[in-house]
């Protein structure tokens, strides 16, 4: 069992996960009260789940790029439940779990995978994501997480970003920076959907992590902010 913490964003959330599958979750969509609400509600789900913070396996949770603040609650939590109960700590990449929660749609289109969060003005928290480490590999394994072909940033967006991917690919564009990258763009290559919810996405990561053993340093671990002072 693993609880799941993201804070990263305007709306959060919580879940406790098994086997990669979601069993509880909890969402909370006013930003400002993220820190009140976190530690309650992550009661509620354990009461639904009739379990005690002892019995979780690792805490897992979403360490930016996203809202400041946002990922300073989130990553707190998730250390002092981690430091209090002696197990592992799982960080992942918002922009990662964005890009896994768009595979489906992604495999349909044969497209590259672009996660956007709007970072104020003109600039966004992006990368570039394909499904396959090779675009010539027939034999991907389902489980392979998104390969990084651009990786995360804040990017300040213009008419020409992205002009080389777009040239020889299609693009699905996707979050709450997406719009301003819409109004940009002229690319008949360049596709846009509304953002998935991720909660899923982040337990099958979590869960491959957790397995692997790719846990993070619980003493150095820090919030991914790649441009300081972002808050909603």
């Amino acid at each position: 069992m693993l609880l799941l913490i993201d804070t990263s964003q305007e709306k959060a959330s919580i879940a406790l996960s098994r086997d990669g599958k979601v069993l509880f979750s909890e969402e909370n969509k006013i930003s400002k009260e993220h820190a009140s609400w976190l530690h309650t509600a992550i009661g509620r789900i354990l009461r639904k789940a009739d379990i005690s913070l002892r019995e979780l396996k690792a805490v897992a949770v979403i360490a930016g790029p996203g809202s400041y603040t946002g990922l300073r609650v989130g990553m707190a939590a998730a250390k002092g439940f981690c430091y209090a109960l002696n197990i592992p700590l799982i960080t992942l990449n918002t922009l990662e779990v964005m890009a896994e929660s768009m595979r489906d749609f992604a495999e349909q289109k044969g497209s590259l995978i672009c996660p956007m969060i709007d970072a104020r003005r003109d600039e966004v928290f992006t990368a570039l994501y394909s499904l396959s480490i090779e675009p010539s590999t027939v034999n991907r394994q389902p489980s392979t997480p998104p390969q990084e072909i651009l990786r995360p940033q804040a990017m300040i967006l213009d008419k020409n970003a992205f002009e080389m991917p777009l040239s020889k690919n299609l693009i699905v564009f996707f979050g709450s920076g997406a719009e301003k990258w819409k109004q940009i763009t002229t690319s008949s290559s360049a596709i846009f959907e509304p953002q998935p919810d991720i909660i899923q996405a982040f337990a099958t990561l979590a869960t491959q992590d957790f397995i692997s053993g790719k846990w993070a340093d619980l003493v150095y671990s820090e919030p991914i902010y790649l441009k300081e002072f972002f808050t909603y």
